[in-house]
């Protein structure tokens, strides 16, 4: 006895491509703005993506469509795939690339020294990074008595049941950190605390980080529109890192 497959709609393409984050900016695709249209046939699936400039590192261009076509052919009753970035100064080789399943070297060949896990591992520890500063800056404001030289000390349990935390988690297990409740906050990418006398410029240090983060994820998304009329429609609106 046969089963029905269930037809992908829009709601759903767009649904895992809001699993799809741009690596410098931690943000979804679709938040961005970056998904320019869906195209729906049955199964097959066709999305193309824009991005700020035609200058935008090909590395971060090509793992983003990458993830995009991943993310959409493990989706349920998809069965062709096409993603494409389009107005890129490298649109041909990533399409090429993409088409043909190449890889990241297969695609770039010579240019491509490294494979992407090193990009991606690097941005997620940044993207950890700016996470742990706010959800420590929040309990700072919630509890004016609170030290910064005692954040060395907080561990999970003392943070709220919010969205904050809840996003500070996902970067955690992104990195492989514990998310035990006696588990540190205030760490390093190898889960190294920080002493009381450390603690205020790991913070800094910290603040820096996610300060970077917002700044260009603010200042692309400006770019996006300049470029595209119009596409601020696409744009969701800031949602201070929680997604």
């Amino acid at each position: 006895m046969s089963t029905l497959t269930r037809v992908p709609t829009e709601a759903d393409v767009r649904g895992a491509l809001g699993a799809v984050i741009d690596p410098e900016l931690d943000e979804p695709i679709t938040d961005l703005g970056f998904v320019r249209s869906v195209a729906l046939d049955g199964g097959s699936v066709e999305v193309h993506l824009r991005l700020p400039t035609s200058f935008c590192s090909p590395n971060f261009a090509y793992l983003m469509a990458s993830d995009s076509k991943d993310a959409l052919t493990a989706l349920p009753g998809v069965t062709h795939v096409v993603v494409e970035l389009d107005d890129h100064h490298d649109s041909a080789i990533i399409n090429a690339g993409l088409a043909a399943d190449a890889g990241y070297r297969g695609t770039f060949k010579h240019e491509a020294e490294h494979d992407l896990d090193e990009l991606r591992t690097t941005f997620r520890r940044k993207a950890h990074t700016a996470a742990m500063e706010r959800a420590l800056t929040a309990l700072l404001r919630a509890r004016p008595a609170l030290q910064v030289t005692e954040l060395g000390g907080i561990r999970l349990w003392d943070l709220p049941d919010d969205a904050t935390t809840a996003a500070l988690l996902r970067r955690r297990a992104a990195i492989g950190l514990p998310d035990d409740a006696d588990a540190l906050v205030l760490v390093d990418h190898e889960n190294t605390g920080y002493a009381p006398d450390r603690a205020p410029m790991a913070l800094r240090r910290a603040r820096s980080t996610r300060i970077s983060v917002d700044g260009n994820a603010h200042f692309c998304r400006g770019l996006l529109r300049t470029r595209y009329p119009g596409s601020e429609k696409d744009q969701s609106p800031t949602k201070e890192h929680t997604s």
